[in-house]
């Protein structure tokens, strides 16, 4: 199994809600830094932040944390891809997804899909979006 693990600026719980709502997902785990152990104390500004979460969608797992504010770096070289067999979907998805964020490839028919775009999320995260034609 391979799923990708996400690192936030500070913002994984309000992303993951984002994405429970308009993808469909379901939130299995948002563990916060207060529930660590006594020996991985946090300071009391990031006690509220996520150490770890879950989520399905479909039957894929996504996983995440809030990076430590020293450790962050702007998510590249890599996108989130989504697979969606409705293209209607997909494009739904899509539009939600690029939303507050940037797009940089527009939903559309491709040589390989009945619809395939690519953004960038409000939070910082790449995706691509694609609904395969049959047989891809």
């Amino acid at each position: 199994m391979l799923n990708p693990y996400l690192f936030y600026n500070s913002n994984c719980e309000a992303a993951f809600k984002f994405y429970e709502k308009t993808l469909g997902g379901k939130i299995e785990m948002m563990l916060r830094n207060e529930e660590g152990p006594p020996e991985m104390a946090s300071p009391p500004e990031r006690k509220q932040k996520i150490m770890h979460a879950r989520m399905s969608i479909g039957n894929q797992v996504l996983m995440a944390s809030d990076a430590p504010p020293d450790h962050f770096q702007k998510p590249q070289g890599f996108s989130v891809s989504l697979t969606v067999g409705d293209p209607a979907e997909a494009e739904r998805k899509f539009k939600a997804l690029s939303e507050g964020g940037s797009v940089n490839m527009p939903f559309g028919k491709t040589f390989f899909s009945k619809g395939f775009g690519m953004c960038v999320d409000q939070f910082g995260i790449p995706w691509m979006v694609n609904c395969p034609l049959e047989g891809m």
